[in-house]
């Protein structure tokens, strides 16, 4: 039986605004990450990513929260580094290299599902049918503006399309079990001790690939991508994450995966001169109802 946690009030535009941030640059990592897969192995860039992030991350905290942690709790940092940083991103690239941008976009829906089954199963949150209805809202509608007939099943991509479910499930855990750190740390001490002991994991493995990446025949825009993807979603959206962890739940923050397809057609509508259809109007409402339901506080619990 899953214990309540107190109501808390409904989180403030802050959080909003950050998490729209978050999934407007995290909806553009999709096409810079294959971009770069085509100039770089998945290990480089993976191991670049966190070459920057990790110091950068480590030296944020250091400035604002200056905690160090004490041994009883390294072993949660680590399985948090490992779910969200080590898995996470190993699982991401090589399924991305292994199957198409649209894929990866289709897929990353099943994260909020992922979180909320987890989240009521485990107790770390109580889940209302208000909450269930916001994301069943949410995830329908990113289906509806993705169309989930051009996911692709061709034998080239099945293994990428496993992979990227393997690490929507990994990142859903990680998503879960770092609330209680963040009821006891800084958000900027709990992500940089799990890039820390995630990212120390990821050069582990990629040494031999990033010391025989040829960098010097990277494009410039190879460069733009590796830089954008080293710090906005591997640092700044972490730690945005994380701090709206605190202010809201694994559920809000975990919905808020769906608005990826929105960035992206906002994106090409924008940029691109790409007209807007019904599909976008029915999915952006979707969504936006979604949000809506899983961001209100109350409502009739469900028990496991």
């Amino acid at each position: 039986m899953c214990t309540a946690s107190p109501l808390r009030e409904p989180p403030d535009w802050r959080v909003h605004a950050a998490l729209i941030f978050v999934q407007v640059t995290f909806g553009a990592f999709h096409v810079f990450g294959k971009a770069l897969l085509s100039q770089l192995p998945p290990l480089a860039v993976v191991a670049s990513r966190s070459l920057v992030s990790m110091p950068l991350l480590l030296l944020l905290a250091l400035r604002v929260d200056k905690t160090i942690p004490p041994p009883r709790d390294l072993a949660r940092f680590a399985l948090l580094g490992f779910l969200g940083i080590f898995a996470n991103q190993l699982l991401y690239v090589f399924g991305l290299q292994m199957t198409s941008a649209i894929n990866a976009a289709i897929i990353m829906p099943s994260i909020p599902v992922g979180v909320a089954l987890i989240a009521w199963a485990t107790g770390a949150e109580r889940m209302t049918r208000t909450k269930a209805l916001g994301v069943a809202l949410a995830v329908a509608g990113a289906l509806a503006l993705l169309d989930p007939a051009r996911l692709s099943m061709a034998s080239g991509s099945l293994l990428g399309n496993a992979l990227l479910l393997g690490n929507c499930l990994v990142y859903a855990f990680y998503l879960v079990l770092q609330r209680d750190l963040l009821l006891r740390y800084h958000p900027l001490t709990v992500v940089s001790w799990a890039f820390c002991f995630g990212g120390l994991g990821i050069l582990a493995v990629s040494a031999p690939t990033l010391a025989q990446a040829d960098f010097a025949s990277l494009t410039p825009g190879a460069w733009l991508s590796l830089a954008y993807i080293a710090v906005i979603p591997s640092g700044v959206n972490y730690a945005l994450n994380s701090w709206a962890m605190v202010r809201s739940s694994p559920a809000l923050v975990a919905t808020y995966t769906t608005l990826q397809p929105v960035a992206a057609a906002a994106l090409a509508i924008l940029l691109l001169g790409e007209r807007a259809d019904w599909h976008e109007a029915v999915g952006f409402a979707l969504i936006a109802a979604g949000l809506y339901c899983v961001s209100r506080r109350g409502g009739a619990r469900l028990e496991p």
